[in-house]
């Protein structure tokens, strides 16, 4: 087994083993935030790098050249900005929630038929700009719609006669909803300068990628715009990021699809 594999495994087992003690605890009766959750994401997210970096040294080039390569970067991305972000919003139990959606990604990379490299041309450095800062910016709406589900399970907990053990370990939702909003923004910003990355590079666009890449900012921006007015409230923004962001990963493919299609 090659390293690269050996990355990969670990990586999936660690996201795993997260996943599990949350449910393992959930059943139990005794859930807690701990530090476990953290550990499993954070020692996931090295094994996944270590992966991405041998990637990106065996083909000398941003490992992004695969959807199977972009599901596992983005996964990467989502628990990076966790580990920066998670703790200056007391979000230790978002853990629990990342994992899984970390996993979920993980999983569809392994089981997707491969690609083969060489068929990609070489990119330059604005194309792998653009490609990279765009996972990176579905890193950061990833989180936003972990955040937004938080809020929606906490609003659920709240609204309820009988709220469950994970009620008490779920920050207010004052909080959550400003991670939700923080996120978003950030997110927001990464990939319209993706976009600019992307203009810059004189990218040949084909319509449909063009067209569903527009549709995915739009929602975005008519999101942020409406919560800025106060016209979209707390739990429609979070209801929102999670829809957005979902349609965004179905579409994944799709304009993964058309910019093969350009390229060649």
């Amino acid at each position: 087994m090659g390293m690269e594999r050996i990355a990969l495994l670990g990586s999936t087992l660690f996201y795993l083993f997260g996943f599990g003690h949350t449910l393992y605890a959930l059943g139990a009766g005794r859930f807690q935030p701990g530090r476990f959750n953290v550990a499993a994401v954070a020692l996931g997210a090295c094994a996944q790098g270590w992966y991405l970096a041998m990637v990106g040294a065996a083909s000398h080039a941003c490992p992004i050249r695969t959807l199977s390569e972009m599901l596992i970067f983005l996964g990467w991305s989502i628990a990076l900005i966790y580990l920066l972000v998670g703790p200056a919003y007391r979000l230790s139990l978002m853990g629990a929630f990342t994992a899984p959606l970390v996993l979920l990604l993980q999983l569809v990379a392994i089981v997707l038929p491969g690609e083969s490299r060489h068929l990609i041309p070489p990119a330059n450095s604005w194309v792998e700009m653009h490609a990279a800062v765009s996972l990176v910016a579905f890193g950061a709406l990833g989180l936003a719609c972990v955040s937004g589900i938080m809020f929606l399970v906490q609003e659920a907990q709240l609204k309820s006669r009988r709220p469950t053990t994970i009620f008490h370990h779920l920050p207010p939702i004052s909080v959550l909803l400003q991670a939700v909003q923080r996120l978003l923004w950030t997110g927001f910003l990464l990939l319209t300068f993706s976009f600019v990355a992307g203009w810059q590079a004189r990218l040949s666009i084909a319509g449909a990628k063009y067209w569903f890449s527009l549709l995915i900012w739009f929602l975005y921006a008519f999101l942020l715009i409406g919560s800025t007015m106060g016209r979209i409230n707390g739990r429609r923004r979070a209801q929102g990021a999670a829809f957005t962001f979902l349609l965004a990963l179905v579409l994944l493919p799709v304009i993964r699809y058309f910019s093969v299609i350009t390229n060649h």
